[in-house]
């Protein structure tokens, strides 16, 4: 019953990941069909339904474009995993704000980078002029991919039926660092 199932809007572009159930109450009240049926069936005292693994709403939905979040984990991805002040590389990172929060700098996407520790304690609570420090990029909010929605509900077990409706996506551990960098228009 928490099998997930790929949700599609009318025109085949992916909308969402919900789980058997909703997708089955999609579908009886008409607001959906089934495209791809997984492996099992769902049995009620009067009926079976084949479980759905892909299904199509039956009307357009209109959706903003989405937002990437502001998270430790997609500022280390927008970033590259990689120092903004001295440019190493590696896991072992933290958030910097440029503008210190103590000097009234606020916790928003142009304000903040990653940093190694050695870089964040040199900085301290200084400016980057103070610190006699400089950026090699500049921050910015990044774009949100064609499938961020999708891909962040993605939990590396990607149904092989769903790779005809997902092109571009692979199912693999590396899939969400790759998926932020994506330019993708919507």
């Amino acid at each position: 019953m928490n099998n997930a199932v790929l949700v599609l809007n009318q025109n085949y572009e992916p909308l969402n990941v919900c789980n058997v159930r909703r997708a089955i109450v999609l579908v009886i009240g008409g607001k959906a069909e089934i495209l791809e049926a997984g492996k099992h069936g769902l049995a009620t005292p009067n009926a079976v339904f084949d479980a759905p693994s892909v299904i199509r709403l039956m009307y357009m939905i209109k959706r903003p474009r989405p937002r990437v979040k502001l998270t430790r984990r997609e500022i280390f991805i927008r970033d590259d995993f990689t120092c903004q002040y001295c440019g190493m590389r590696g896991h072992d990172l933290t958030i910097d704000h440029i503008v210190p929060r103590s000097r009234g700098g606020l916790h928003a996407w142009d304000n903040v980078v990653a940093s190694c520790k050695a870089c964040n304690h040199r900085k301290g609570g200084k400016s980057v002029a103070e610190a006699r420090m400089t950026l090699r990029n500049s921050p910015h909010e990044p774009r949100a991919g064609l499938y961020y929605t999708i891909e962040r509900r993605l939990d590396f077990s990607m149904q092989d039926t769903w790779q005809k409706f997902l092109p571009g996506i692979t199912p693999s551990p590396s899939l969400r660092n790759r998926s932020a960098h994506s330019t993708n228009p919507a």
